[in-house]
């Protein structure tokens, strides 16, 4: 019983954040004996040599040297293993959570390669966006995020309504795709209310960066910064424009749609979508980012309600033009009802290069070449089907155009994270080293 009681107090006085300063407290009281000894002139500093001298000396009389310097060696040997490896374990921890078992070399190597990889700046929104930065922050940490303002449905738009502020939601899950490998914290970010009076359908992280909002003084961008810092994000996230915009679109049959979350739910053809206010102003930082950018990618996500609507932003689709970055154009791996049924690959680059009034916006653009049928029977109810690629149609339009596989094994057809960011980045730097060809030229390639 007296020895549970004497080690639960042992290891109370060495809980972490108390050893430094027991251990002070320690040195302090040596130092306090010695001005004792020395006040009293006991001569302490030769007293202590004469008493280790006496301890070796009554060693070496007692153990064979080879043993007592082989003891001291091995002790010696220990202590300074067992330093290191801890020292280590604490870098590896400040520096990169999630590689805890590695070495602090590997880890040094990999945070200071990924503050040298590529500054790529994505355009896009909802879950599509994230997913291809959740592969992008394997491999760099100077991304970018541009994310559209137009979202009106769900938790966002309710915030929307009732406080007049930018969505939340697709900055919100764009954020915890750049975050560190913190499960339960990314989890928390993304948790949604399943009860609860005027809680139902909120996101908690939705609900986090409007408080945040309030407490920076209203300051959207600051409580996005804020957040980032919170989660550790590698990368960062801005809105397209500093308000919340209205998309519009008009459907072939003449049927003016108004509201992000309304265009799908019409069931018709569009024709083209615009937005109110008519010449929305663009966030100063995201102008900047794309200018400064090595790579921009659009999408994946929804062509008219997510990608687009950045595009409507004269200042954005100005700098983009004007950017020196190649320019990649991720599509989306099945049709959404809606939006763009029946679209082929080259009805979705068309689209997107109507809307810029641009016909040289992008350089080629990635698509997925694999359609597993046992997953695709369940969304044939849907009324969705594989986007086809139409590589003669797209070459018509001078855009390259790269076809592998780039989906994730599960119960539903998604992009792969990792894959589809290392198809991105792969060409890239095949694109530094050969420069593309020219319009006319083959520009087709279905391998890396």
């Amino acid at each position: 019983m007296f020895r549970k009681i004497n080690d639960l107090n042992l290891r109370r006085y060495s809980l972490p954040g108390l050893k430094k300063w027991v251990l002070l407290g320690f040195i302090g009281s040596i130092f306090g004996l010695l001005g004792i000894a020395l006040l009293f002139e006991l001569r302490p500093v030769s007293r202590i040599r004469d008493f280790f001298w006496f301890i070796l000396g009554w060693i070496a009389n007692f153990v064979p040297t080879y043993v007592s310097g082989t003891v001291a060696i091995s002790i010696c040997i220990i202590l300074i293993a067992y330093a290191l490896i801890n020292a280590n374990k604490e870098v590896v921890k400040a520096i990169a959570p999630e590689m805890a078992n590695s070495s602090v070399l590997d880890a040094l190597d990999k945070f200071h390669s990924l503050n040298r990889g590529v500054k790529v700046v994505t355009i896009g929104g909802g879950t599509g966006l994230s997913t291809l930065l959740t592969g992008l922050k394997n491999y760099t940490t100077n991304i970018t995020a541009i994310v559209t303002v137009a979202d009106d449905g769900g938790s966002s738009g309710r915030l929307r309504e009732e406080l007049g502020m930018i969505p939340p939601g697709d900055i919100r899950s764009c954020i915890a795709a750049l975050a560190d490998e913190d499960k339960i914290i990314t989890e928390l970010f993304q948790y949604r209310f399943k009860s609860g009076q005027n809680l139902e359908g909120h996101s908690f992280g939705n609900l986090f960066l409007t408080a945040l909002r309030e407490v920076m003084g209203g300051d959207f961008i600051k409580a996005v910064r804020t957040t980032s810092l919170i989660l550790r994000s590698k990368g960062t996230v801005l809105p397209s424009c500093p308000e919340p915009m209205k998309i519009i679109a008009e459907l072939s049959d003449g049927r003016i749609i108004e509201g992000e979350s309304k265009i799908p739910q019409a069931k018709g053809k569009i024709k083209r979508v615009y937005c109110e206010p008519e010449n929305p102003k663009a966030q100063e930082e995201a102008i900047e980012a794309i200018f400064n950018a090595e790579l921009i990618v659009f999408g994946p996500g929804s062509l008219y309600t997510s990608i687009i609507p950045n595009l409507l932003v004269p200042d954005i689709i100005n700098a983009v033009k004007k950017s020196n970055a190649h320019k990649v154009f991720v599509c989306n791996i099945m049709t959404q009802p809606g939006e763009t049924t029946g679209y082929t690959v080259s009805d979705h680059v068309s689209a997107l290069l109507e809307h810029a009034k641009c016909t040289n916006l992008i350089d080629v653009v990635v698509a997925n070449d694999r359609h597993p049928e046992i997953l695709l029977e369940k969304y044939k109810e849907k009324n969705q089907e594989p986007v086809r690629i139409d590589a003669e149609e797209i070459q018509k339009l001078g855009i390259r155009l790269v076809a592998r596989n780039l989906i994730k094994e599960e119960d539903l057809v998604r992009h792969n994270p990792k894959l589809l960011a290392k198809a991105v980045l792969l060409w890239h730097r095949r694109w530094q080293k050969y420069p593309l060809k020219k319009q006319g030229e083959p520009q087709v390639t279905t391998s890396v």
